[in-house]
């Protein structure tokens, strides 16, 4: 299924959440800090939900800060962040 290029008429898009893998060391912090939306599988291999629930944004906020190679980006267009 596409998306339409004009998307205004539907609802806001959500929470998103992007990882620079070529930055990210798999320290895991991560995963401590929001462990609903972030794993580490095998050795380093980094899984994460690129389109959170609302209610984990604190949690994805934390992760955020705690990385220790700022590889996490939370954007949410809906408030404009």
């Amino acid at each position: 299924m596409s998306v339409p290029a004009d998307a205004s008429s539907g609802p806001a898009p959500g929470l998103r959440v992007s990882v620079d893998l070529n930055l990210c060391q798999a320290y895991a912090q991560c995963c401590y800090a929001a462990p609903r939306s972030f794993r580490i599988e095998g050795h380093e291999a980094l899984i994460y939900d690129p389109a959170p629930a609302a209610e984990d944004r604190a949690d994805i906020e934390r992760a955020r800060v705690a990385c220790p190679v700022q590889a996490i980006r939370v954007e949410d267009p809906g408030r404009g962040a």
